[in-house]
């Protein structure tokens, strides 16, 4: 056996372990016949861009739980890919072919445009999947899939297909969420409503042929050109006699009926609605349930149209200023009141969203989110951390019609044909040779594409090579977690849900172990506007990825947002060399061994106290571990690892040992060693999940057959539980740690060696007797006596007091008087020294005249404090002189 280099670096060693796994062939999914299965897909990023933190977290917790069920001998698969993202990715090529050609898509054509979003897909898919690896991740790379691969794109015709059969996707005209920017339409969870500083804007409207107005108040005076009608509660009596009236509409002079409706709230604003069915959701509803027209007056890059009058042509917010000043000078603006409302936001580009109506593909949810309510409701899907349980029951209880088609190119297009003959609506897998109802074949494909979710919804199957019924599907599906963060529930997870059960009657996975967001230091959420952005790539390079990996986890739980610091990357890097320096140092003993292996029935009888207590604790930690992880708390499990590791093994059980390891009793010196290698062993099997590069590296040196990867997790046995031995060792233990703290307090150095007096019950004596050698290794104890009362202990030695036992060390044994002596006397001289000149200061006349009383008082309480400081180390001076 060669040993460590002398120093841990991650650099000299992380490449080229992930290439051995590599060809080793460890990350392909087993199929095994006998064993269970255990999958996990990998949430696909997005190619517009690289890695970053929240990717970090999210793809460190999967590969934990893959490399720690690919240990426990499950079939393990983890799916990898990568989403098309045909907004953000689109916006990319868009902003790249200006650059470099100079031209807009429509003047490229389609089909050239989208060449070059496959040339991007190319450049940078690849270039996020080499990231990925730079992390560990221990993904089955030879099934890498893409949203829009041959395979993805069959399993999102077929899933259209069959939802417009059953009646499940209409075309039609709704509202919808309008980007301005982006030119497409958004679904309600691609909405981000942030809060904006605003105004209520408060304006008359007259009622036809009276002198009667209604004070309407809108946020959106711009939409004032589209209404067509104002309504009121059919409770509020104070509308009442207006209800079928005619209203005029301000500054179009348009005439608009006063009509009923639950929907309006009577102690909201003034109790009277304006409704704009073409350009507000709820307003909408309320158009469907009056059959009120839907005007739409803006365009669809946000300027208002011919039917917006003299505001045609003006982009929407300068047709609000413009509007708000013609009503003021019309004398129909009553005022101006400021308000924080929420705005709905692109989830992309971050521009403000238009509600509009437009003609456009729709899923009709109700039905289909029933299911999805059940699985939960029943506990076939499980949410983790359960609080989740509401959001994902108020949403699907809440839910409206998804608008599936977006105005791009890039994505899948939408498989709807239209005889442009007759207007025949047809959709299939392919494109009809012949219009079935006038048998023209002048037919052409839907310009649209789908939206990305709903390519996503099919992952956990369309990777498995649904519709087809794989073997990969019969081994691997239901997938066993999805890993997610809450902000992609609405987005993800539940369309997921909904598509599993709808064309396999079964949900994609089991838990859902839902995870928060990586936060800067203050709490704030990472941002390139912020410029509090980490790239977990230069963190690798710089510590390490096991250091980023650890940090990770150990500030996780469920379901929590946590705050990212480079103080604990450095911690986390500290904890590597701690393992590694221990580890070469068990190297180096086994090297000087006269055995190479050691079995337990060699070792067994000569196996000391500390022997079984570290032997049973690691035993213990391997239980507590696999159910920590079992519940998926694995910031606890990893915090468990690392406290073992580092106290109770390196600082407590190796310091014990060394002794043995120096001494000339080769049987004592082999039990040692074997339980160095036997705990070490299970440590880094514990810690490869957290930890995986430099646990292979140092497993690597200890000549095993197989790698570390696919070595298995260690399971809790009953030949290794010393339940006694761990009891007393805990009693050893807390008695040392307190006399080091007696000393440390005392400024005794570890050097100086002091007897050490024990007066105690049998029981704790026995257990102290047991330990003596532990005693002088580790509290610098010369002997241990034993006493059967205090009143034999010297007056003067100072004690610990424990749980049946007081131990006592001797003053004079702990002390050199005559250098305590000398340290005195130089502390008595330094004393009088200030005393003296805080003395001359007060008596100076001078000082007192000029000085302010609050310095005058401050050297006055300098005097007292030096003068009590002189009479305790006067008395300590004649103590410590009675001695000599």
């Amino acid at each position: 056996m060669t040993n460590l280099p002398k120093n841990y670096d991650p650099k000299e060693f992380e490449s080229r372990i992930y290439k051995q796994w590599e060809e080793g062939g460890y990350f392909k999914a087993r199929m095994k016949a006998g064993q269970p299965s255990y999958s996990i897909v990998l949430p696909p990023p997005n190619i517009t861009g690289q890695l970053h933190m929240g990717h970090a977290l999210d793809h460190t917790l999967q590969d934990i739980l893959i490399r720690w069920k690919r240990m426990q001998g499950f079939n393990t698969l983890w799916q990898p890919g990568t989403d098309h993202a045909s907004i953000a990715t689109e916006v990319k090529v868009v902003e790249r072919i200006k650059e470099q050609e100079g031209l807009s898509k429509e003047e490229l054509g389609r089909d050239e445009f989208l060449k070059r979003a496959w040339v991007w897909k190319e450049e940078f898919g690849g270039k996020i999947v080499e990231q990925m690896k730079k992390l560990g991740d221990s993904c089955d790379w030879e099934r890498e899939r893409f949203t829009m691969d041959e395979g993805c794109n069959k399993a999102v015709t077929e899933f259209f297909v069959r939802l417009y059969n059953d009646g499940y996707i209409y075309r039609g005209n709704r509202i919808i969420n309008w980007c301005v920017d982006c030119k497409t339409s958004l679904s309600d969870a691609e909405v981000e409503h942030d809060e904006v500083a605003g105004n209520f804007y408060h304006v008359n409207y007259k009622v036809k042929d009276s002198d009667e107005v209604i004070e309407i108040a809108t946020t959106r005076p711009e939409t004032i050109l589209g209404d067509t009608a104002v309504a009121v509660n059919p409770n509020d009596d104070r509308f009442k006699h207006l209800v079928g009236k005619t209203l005029i509409l301000p500054i179009l002079n348009r005439e608009i009926p006063v009509i009923e409706d639950d929907y309006v709230d009577m102690e909201f604003g003034t109790g009277a609605v304006k409704i704009t069915p073409a350009h507000d959701p709820n307003d909408f509803e309320v158009g469907e349930r009056h059959g009120l027209e839907k005007l739409i007056v803006m365009n669809e890059d946000g300027t208002m149209n011919e039917k917006a009058g003299k505001y045609a042509g003006m982009t929407r917010f300068e047709c609000r200023k413009a509007i708000v000043k013609d009503l003021d000078e019309m004398g129909l603006l009553v005022k101006v009141k400021e308000h924080n409302h929420n705005v709905g936001h692109c989830y992309r580009c971050h521009n403000v969203v238009e509600p509009l109506v437009s003609r456009q593909w729709f899923v009709k949810m109700k039905d289909l989110a029933a299911p999805a309510t059940l699985a939960l409701e029943t506990g076939d899907l499980k949410l983790v951390p359960d609080r989740f349980d509401k959001t994902y029951l108020n949403w699907l209880n809440n839910i409206r019609d998804w608008c599936i088609s977006r105005q791009l190119w890039w994505g899948h297009r939408i498989p709807a044909y239209y005889c442009q003959d007759c207007d025949e609506i047809m959709v299939a897998d392919s494109k009809p040779h012949i219009c079935p109802k006038c048998k023209s074949n002048n037919i052409k494909q839907d310009e649209d594409v789908l939206d990305t979710w709903f390519s996503s919804a099919l992952w956990p199957f369309s990777t498995l090579g649904w519709p087809q019924q794989t073997a990969e599907m019969l081994k691997f599906y239901p997938t066993s977690v999805l890993v997610t963060g809450y902000d992609i529930i609405f987005f993800w997870v539940i369309r997921m849900v909904f598509s599993a059960l709808y064309v396999l009657d079964e949900v994609p996975f089991s838990h859902v172990f839902i995870h928060g967001l990586v936060r800067d230091s203050e709490g704030r959420k990472m941002s390139k506007s912020l410029g509090n952005g980490i790239d977990p790539l230069e963190i690798i390079d710089t510590y390490g990825a096991d250091a980023l990996r650890f940090t990770l986890a150990t500030g996780n739980s469920p379901g929590n947002d946590m705050r990212f610091y480079m103080e604990r990357v450095e911690a986390s890097r500290n904890f590597a060399n701690k393992i590694w320096n221990a580890s070469r140092f068990i190297f180096m003993n086994l090297e000087n061994s006269q055995k190479k292996e050691f079995k337990r029935e060699d070792v067994n009888e000569a196996l000391e106290l500390s022997d079984k207590w570290i032997i049973s604790r690691v035993n213990s930690l391997s239980k507590e571990m696999t159910e920590n992880m079992d519940k998926f708390e694995l910031g606890i499990a990893v915090s468990k690892v690392y406290d073992f590791a580092w106290s109770e093994f390196c600082d407590w059980y190796i310091e014990l040992v060394k002794q043995r390891l120096y001494s000339e009793d080769s049987i004592s010196k082999d039990s040692a060693v074997y339980t160095l290698t036997y705990v070490l062993e299970k440590i880094l099997k514990l810690l490869h999940p957290f930890m995986p590069f430099i646990t292979e590296e140092i497993w690597s040196y200890m000549e095993k057959e197989e790698k570390i990867i696919v070595s298995s997790w260690p399971v809790y046995q009953e030949a290794d539980e010393f339940k006694s031995e761990e009891e007393k060792m805990d009693i050893i233990i807390n008695a040392i740690r307190n006399l080091r703290n007696l000393r440390a307090e005392m400024n005794v150095p570890p050097s100086r060696k002091a007897k050490l007096l024990v007066v105690s019950s049998s029981a704790i004596k026995a257990v102290i007797k047991e330990g003596e050698n532990y005693f002088t290794a580790l509290a610098s104890a010369s002997e241990v006596s034993y006493m059967d009362n205090e009143d034999l202990v010297p007056e003067d030695a100072v004690s610990v007091v424990l749980d049946g036992a007081k131990l006592f060390i001797p003053m004079d044994e702990l002390v050199d008087f005559e250098k305590e002596l000398e340290r005195l006397t130089k502390e008595k001289d330094k004393l009088e020294s200030e005393i003296k000149r805080v003395v001359g200061k007060l008596n100076n006349q001078g000082f007192l005249a000029k000085a302010p009383q609050a310095l005058v008082d401050e050297e006055k309480a300098k005097q007292d404090k030096f003068e009590q400081m002189l009479d305790a180390v006067n008395q300590r001076l004649e103590n410590v002189k009675a001695k000599l």
